[in-house]
């Protein structure tokens, strides 16, 4: 399904972006060394819950998972990249975190994800690849607007990240977005310009660029949920949720200090 949204459903998807971009600028200032991933959970789940809004997380049980996911929010630590269970973990000096966070309000919802480092930032190669993905994200938003394709978006991606020199992996990627958190078009974090679905004023995209430092496959833990690099490196992951308009593309998931 590819939902196109009006103006007044538009104007809630910029609130629920809002809100997604204010939970999660407030739990990365409170990850800080000696932070519980169980405690990062329960602070999403309050102000979730204070904002009136619903988490796209907690019952969200696809086929690729085991079972409902029963967390407010996904919690990455170093070698695990996408979907990443919390658990019993405290945060350590110089680990790399990754919060994902998907809320809905009002009917619509908003996607988004940040990668830093906790505590004492001097993982030159982390801070690379955080930057790689950031940079990734933000040419596939100025490659979106009314008339590219989503081949265009998945290019302008890819070449970031392989100039970079990361391996690409094409199993996961973004994704529509609107009155549920996942729906088509998907959009690979590589892919050819000129080709795919024609992008539309009112439609909504999650984009999120990540990678992991020296390979393209991934693993399963055994929580039937988090998935790692296969190889025990790094991994880093951006993501914005953006709105097609007339004049380009709209980032609805800026934190505070960045909103027009």
């Amino acid at each position: 399904m590819i939902e196109i949204l009006n103006p007044t459903l538009l104007a809630r998807a910029k609130d629920t972006g809002a809100l997604v971009a204010d939970i999660l600028q407030a739990l990365k200032s409170r990850s800080a060394i000696g932070a519980n991933l169980l405690d990062i959970d329960r602070w999403a789940e309050t102000m979730i819950v204070e904002a009136g809004a619903l988490s796209c997380y907690v019952d969200y049980e696809p086929s690729f998972g085991r079972g409902p996911f029963g967390h407010y929010i996904c919690t990455a630590v170093n070698d695990a990249v996408l979907h990443g269970r919390p658990y019993d973990y405290t945060l350590a000096n110089g680990d790399l975190l990754t919060l994902d966070l998907a809320v809905s309000k009002g009917g619509i919802a908003a996607d988004a994800a940040i990668s830093f480092i906790v505590g004492d930032a001097k993982h030159s190669e982390s801070l690379a690849m955080i930057s790689a993905t950031e940079r990734a994200l933000a040419a596939g938003i100025d490659a979106a607007g009314p008339g590219a394709r989503i081949g265009d978006i998945s290019h302008a991606i890819g070449t970031v990240l392989s100039e970079a020199g990361y391996p690409i992996n094409t199993e996961f990627g973004g994704h529509g977005i609107g009155s549920t958190m996942h729906q088509d078009p998907h959009v690979s974090n590589t892919g050819r310009p000129g080709r795919g679905y024609k992008l539309r004023p009112g439609l909504l995209l999650a984009l999120e660029p990540w990678v992991m430092a020296d390979t393209a496959e991934l693993v399963t833990d055994a929580d039937g949920w988090t998935l790692r690099s296969a190889t025990g490196c790094r991994t880093a992951h951006s993501e914005h949720t953006i709105a097609i308009t007339t004049g380009g593309a709209e980032i609805l998931t800026l934190p505070k200090e960045s909103r027009p």
